[in-house]
């Protein structure tokens, strides 16, 4: 299969690239760094002939600095997506499967003990800054047990970032029932590994622990440390996108799959286990926070092992055990 991957040099998409080739696929690099623009309708056109699907991995990525970033990511994520999807239905390509993202559910799933499941809004920043971290009931006002999401779950984004990559989502959707094209797009969680970017404002926290025990600092870590996520090898992500690029597409459809270890761990755990790896110094807990951060957001990866056959190979020690030594893009 020739397989057009936009964000080809990048942290995922070079993964996407490789697993691509040791699967037996033919892949097509397209990246901004190598001058390739998504949102270049000719570049698009002239790259896509001969192209079986699409893996579009370009985005701009993270929380950003503030909503000055509103209109960059906009541009990159959305409008990027748009042209690309109106070249893809012009060449006729009809395979597509995108980089998504779980941030596109806000908070995560949780349970009160009088009122079941429930959503509560963004927390207040009284509550933060006086360490109230957790959010409560917002009927009774109690304490609430965090679970997993799934893919049916209301979407909540709470930030630009989240709201472009919904927006994708929701492009690839009009595509596919435009065009008979089959949409799939894999909501990573928080994914970590070889190549990722350091020392940027986007990066991923797991980069910036690492960054900062490069330096020989601790990492800081926000709030208390207790924000559960979900932790997922670059490597098992890449593995994913090949595995629907394999199966049998849904013509006239588009799907979304969870795709993260299925282990949860908090931040506090994360920064311990790098730590501890790497060979000090320990974590610091600072109780700073970011707004528009959610407290816990782990979902269900379920269906996508059910429906695909796809696993996480890489386990939590041992990915951290590697990724504390591992060569960092910038370094």
């Amino acid at each position: 299969m020739r397989v057009l991957v936009t964000g080809a040099a990048g942290f995922i998409g070079s993964h996407v690239v490789e697993s691509l080739i040791a699967r037996g696929h033919d892949p097509v690099g397209f990246d901004l760094l190598d001058g390739s623009d998504v949102r270049d309708a000719g570049a698009v056109a002239s790259a896509l002939p001969g192209v079986d699907a699409v893996c579009h991995q370009a985005a701009m990525v993270g929380l950003g600095k503030g909503f000055g970033d509103a209109a960059r990511y906009v541009s990159h994520n959305d409008l990027g997506t748009a042209v690309l999807l109106a070249a893809m239905a012009e060449a006729g390509v009809r395979r597509l499967v995108l980089a998504g993202s779980m941030v596109v559910y806000g908070e995560g799933s949780y349970a009160c003990e009088w009122h079941g499941t429930v959503r509560p809004g963004p927390r207040a920043v009284s509550d933060l800054d006086a360490g109230r971290f957790e959010p409560r009931c917002p009927r009774c006002g109690e304490e609430l047990t965090p679970g997993l999401v799934g893919e049916d779950a209301p979407v909540d984004p709470r930030n630009v970032y989240a709201t472009t990559k919904l927006a994708q989502e929701h492009l690839a959707a009009a595509w596919a029932r435009s065009t008979g094209g089959s949409a799939v797009s894999l909501r990573y969680h928080n994914v970590y590994g070889p190549g990722m970017p350091r020392d940027t404002p986007y990066a991923g926290v797991a980069s910036f622990f690492r960054s900062a025990l490069a330096r020989g600092e601790a990492p800081r870590v926000f709030e208390d440390g207790g924000q559960r996520r979900d932790f997922v090898h670059v490597r098992d992500v890449a593995a994913a996108n090949v595995a629907v690029l394999e199966a049998e597409p849904r013509e006239g459809a588009s799907t979304a799959y969870n795709t993260g270890s299925g282990e949860p761990h908090t931040v506090g755990e994360m920064a311990r286990a790098l730590a501890l790896a790497y060979g000090g110094p320990e974590p610091v807990v600072t109780g700073e926070y970011r707004l528009g951060d959610v407290r816990h957001i782990t979902a269900d990866s379920s269906r996508l092992r059910a429906e695909l056959g796809w696993k996480p190979e890489v386990g939590f020690t041992e990915g951290m055990r590697e990724f504390a030594t591992a060569k960092l893009r910038g370094e």
